[in-house]
């Protein structure tokens, strides 16, 4: 094993794909001269030229319409956006045209691609730069949608995205671009639409994803010390949704909590929720809780944003409460 910073997982992985399939090439704003707006594809360029590492206009529409095309005539991009904020420029190249060509050219064309890049907040970004997009893509047929927390899952997710045949949403963070974290010297893979249990225990289900699992963990270790044993499950995908550990999960501990930084109107949690209650209600021993960002734009001060989105502490009282403590 050894240990790197969470962009270092994500440029070997896209470097270790594009030395393996000369079909696959990396487009986006900044991502060539610049190696990367995060530094996520250092040495790229280097090695692989411009014609593979292209750096984009600001035009996140055009460059996404480019790589969508491209499919049809046999290549696999990956479309960095610098922040899934300006993907929503060209979210009719990624809804429009790569969720459905498959579907719309009866099965003659596929859209191998993979659009990658940061969601969610990251300080202060204010109102504009600090939105999670992960329910607005996997309401769409079509997408795969991947939101990974760690070094170790980034790159094994990410290998397995560009090598899918459908189009993928891969979401990272800002905040997690220098974490470190253990991965295989050697080529690993992880499979799209499996769950992981990060910590084990009987007492409650802990649900979430993406940078905002480290404060479930950081309850759940908090809470152990009061003889309070969690269940931590790290979705890592959110479409397809792995719902059967959390179903098997639920069943055990009898009591869920969901952890989302998101809006708390129709998103990842609030599906999570129908889903055990409409399959396994009777194993419910209290009401489902699920914590996510206040109903707003999200704040420029640091004082409002420190309220505005969820943490440890708020776990903990969800907890106590499913628990009647």
């Amino acid at each position: 094993m050894k240990t790197v910073q969470f962009r270092q997982a994500i440029c070997e992985a896209m470097t270790e794909e594009m030395r393996r399939d000369d079909t696959i090439y990396l487009m986006g704003e900044e991502v060539a001269e610049y190696n990367g707006a995060y530094k996520a594809s250092k040495g790229m360029l280097d090695e692989f030229g411009a014609k593979r590492v292209i750096d984009t206009p600001i035009s996140e529409a055009g460059f996404a319409g480019v790589g969508v095309g491209s499919t049809m005539t046999g290549n696999r991009p990956i479309i960095e956006f610098m922040t899934f904020n300006f993907a929503l420029v060209g979210i009719d190249q990624i809804i429009n045209n790569a969720a459905k060509i498959r579907q719309m050219s009866g099965g003659q064309f596929k859209c191998p691609i993979v659009f990658r890049g940061p969601t969610a907040s990251a300080g202060q970004l204010a109102a504009t730069h600090s939105q999670a997009f992960e329910s607005w893509y996997a309401n769409c047929p079509g997408l795969k949608v991947i939101v990974p927390s760690n070094p170790y899952d980034a790159k094994g997710l990410l290998k397995s995205a560009i090598r899918d045949e459908d189009p993928v949403i891969f979401m990272e963070s800002e905040q997690m671009y220098g974490d470190k974290g253990e991965i295989p010297e050697g080529e690993y893979l992880l499979p799209i639409g499996v769950a992981d249990v990060k910590r084990r225990g009987d007492d409650v289900t802990i649900v979430s994803f993406g940078k905002i699992l480290k404060e479930a963990l950081k309850a759940a270790d908090e809470l152990k010390k009061e003889d309070i044993h969690c269940d931590v499950i790290d979705l890592r995908t959110v479409r397809p949704l792995d719902y059967d550990t959390i179903f098997e999960s639920v069943k055990r501990t009898n009591r869920l909590v969901i952890l989302e930084e998101a809006w708390p109107f129709g998103n990842i949690s609030t599906e999570i929720t129908y889903q055990v209650q409409n399959q396994i209600f009777s194993y419910l021993d209290s009401p489902i809780e699920k914590i996510n960002t206040a109903d707003t734009p999200a704040p420029y001060s640091p004082v409002l944003l420190q309220e505005w989105l969820p943490n440890s502490n708020d776990v903990i009282k969800a907890v106590k409460k499913v628990l009647y403590k």
